[in-house]
Formats: C-alpha cells, structure tokens, sequence
C-alpha cells in the first residue's frame, strides 16, 4: 500500500520530492546484506572493499558497509595497496571484532516520495532472514535516519521546518518509543532550550548566512536528533568545515533526521511508522497559522516553571497534529 502524501509533494522547480533511507541492523552478514537486496531489487553487487558494496539498480544506487571508517578506510588502501601477511592478519581480527560490535548500514539512494513504498519489501525480506535492530540487545543503539529533500532550500522554507520539528520533538520521542541506549548515546541529542526560543521567536528572520553562524554556534556537532549540517554546508560548506571539522558531513539538499528506532526485528514495524511521525511534521510547516499558534504555546510552555515531567509538552502538543 501505498505510504500517505505530505501536502507538498514537489520541489519549486516541479520535481516531485525525493527521501534518502539510512537503516543498521545486525544479525545477518554483509554478503547476506548485499544479495538480499540485489535479489529484491533487481541490483548487482559491485564490491569496494570487503567491508562495503556498491549495489546499482533500476531505483538508484544503493550501499551496503559495516558502520566502522577507520575499518573501511583501511581496506580500501589495502585494496590498492595489498598489505603483508602480518598486517592482513591484523585487519582480519579487528574485522572480526567488529563484525560483533558495529552494525551494518544500508544506505538507499534518494526515492521519489511516492515510490517510498517499495522498501518495504526489501525490510520484510531483512526480517525474515534475520536481521535485529535496536530493541535485540540492550547496547544496541541503531537507528533508521530520513533525509527528506524540502519543497526549497530558501530560509522561510528551512525555517518552517525546523519550527514544526522543534515543535513537535517531544511528541516524536513519544511516538519513536526510543530505546534507552539510544537515549544515553549522543547521537540523537535535543536541541538546547535557549536556542529553541530563539529559533520559535517570530522576530527571529535571519538569512541564510545568519541562521548558518547561529546554529553552528549552538550546534558545532552532527549529534542532533535532526541534524541540519548537510543542508547548510550545501550552502556553505567551508563555513561548516571551519567550525565542525568533520568528513562524516555530506553536503546535500535535505535535512538529516536521525530520531527514529530501527526496529526491523519487529513483525508490525516498518518505514510507515517513522514516516506518520515525519509526516506530521510535514502538516504542521505546511500550516502557517497553525505553525504560528504552536510556537507561541511552545514558547509559553518552556517560560512555565512547572516541571515537564508534570505537565509534559508532548501531550500538550497534540491539538497541533493532524
């Protein structure tokens, strides 16, 4: 079936909106990775190294790797340079270590949003040769990431966005159920609550340049639970680099949100789950006046002196969903 549509479904330019799809797991072997998406995609495995493969097919160019860059850099340079016995020795072990530790991450090429759907299949197939996601050991902290291309890349558009999100954060942690080692990581930390006001402020109507050096002076990490480096480096990445310093960031026109579990042990799980919390996110920046009115109660709720705990902004917020 197919998933439900956000209100704007195309670029400015007229393109319909494409998302890119980040899953880990564990449980299955990366050449089990590798063919079960070729074989369900109709794809060819094309190897970079023995820890990651390129996986070309009709929808895109998909990536199959363990989650591991210091590995991953070391087999590509041994690929071009074989290295002696005692050396390859080395690097199978701590590719075996690793293999326990590090999950697998399958990146999908950027979809059409009305073709989203046909992802589903290749998850039911990870289940049913065994993948686990997050919720099959207690260290575990994998996560399903959406890179969802905006309807523009101007600031009254990112900035609609961002408020909608940062309105609704407590209510997606709600709806995500987010595991507790994935609480404890830093990867999918919130944003500060000093720099929300100043962000859900209706004065707040910087440029590009401006929102760029606010938030990097808030936010000089990839650790957010929606990560805006890619966007803004697409604009600026010397900016970016400058203050971040980090080759994890890839320029590109979406945002990175990083939030949702990967639950992909779970029978009644699928990308439709962390696409209904997106999507409201999607309804609330597409709604001026609606997204206006949650700003100010946001803005209200966070000068209480009640205790969220008591008084929870993530039930308070639900008049705003759609």
């Amino acid at each position: 079936m197919p998933l439900t549509m956000p209100p704007q479904q195309h670029t400015r330019e007229g393109q319909e909106r494409r998302l890119g799809v980040e899953l880990e797991l564990s449980g299955i072997t990366l050449p089990q990775l590798v063919s079960l998406v070729a074989d369900t995609l109709g794809g060819e495995s094309r190897p970079v190294s023995e820890y990651e493969f390129n996986i070309p097919t009709s929808l895109g160019d998909f990536r199959a790797e363990l989650d591991f860059d210091y590995l991953k850099q070391l087999a590509r340079a041994q690929r071009r340079h074989p290295p002696g016995e005692l050396e390859q020795a080395a690097t199978d072990l701590l590719g075996s270590l690793a293999r326990q530790l590090v999950p697998l991450e399958l990146v999908c090429p950027p979809l059409p949003l009305s073709r989203l759907d046909l992802l589903n299949r290749l998850f039911e197939r990870l289940r049913e040769y065994g993948a686990h996601g997050t919720r099959h050991a207690l260290y575990y902290a994998f996560g399903l990431h959406l890179n969802p291309e905006l309807p523009d890349t101007d600031m009254e558009t990112l900035l609609r966005y961002f408020r909608a999100y940062l309105c609704l954060h407590d209510w997606l942690e709600q709806h995500e159920d987010i595991v507790t080692a994935r609480k404890l990581s830093p990867y999918i930390r919130a944003f500060p609550k000093d720099y929300v006001r100043l962000v859900l402020n209706s004065g707040y109507r910087p440029d590009m340049a401006g929102f760029t050096a606010d938030y990097l002076a808030w936010n000089p990490t990839r650790n957010r639970a929606m990560d805006l480096l890619p966007l803004l480096a697409w604009h600026d990445e010397q900016k970016v680099q400058a203050v971040v310093q980090d080759d994890k960031v890839n320029k590109r026109p979406t945002l990175h949100y990083r939030l949702p579990n990967s639950d992909i042990d779970n029978p009644v799980w699928s990308l439709r789950h962390a696409w209904a919390g997106w999507l409201q996110v999607e309804r609330l920046a597409s709604d001026e006046p609606r997204l206006a009115g949650a700003c100010r109660a946001y803005l209200n709720h966070l000068e209480q002196l009640t205790p969220d705990f008591m008084d929870p902004w993530s039930l308070k917020v639900r008049p705003w969903l759609r």
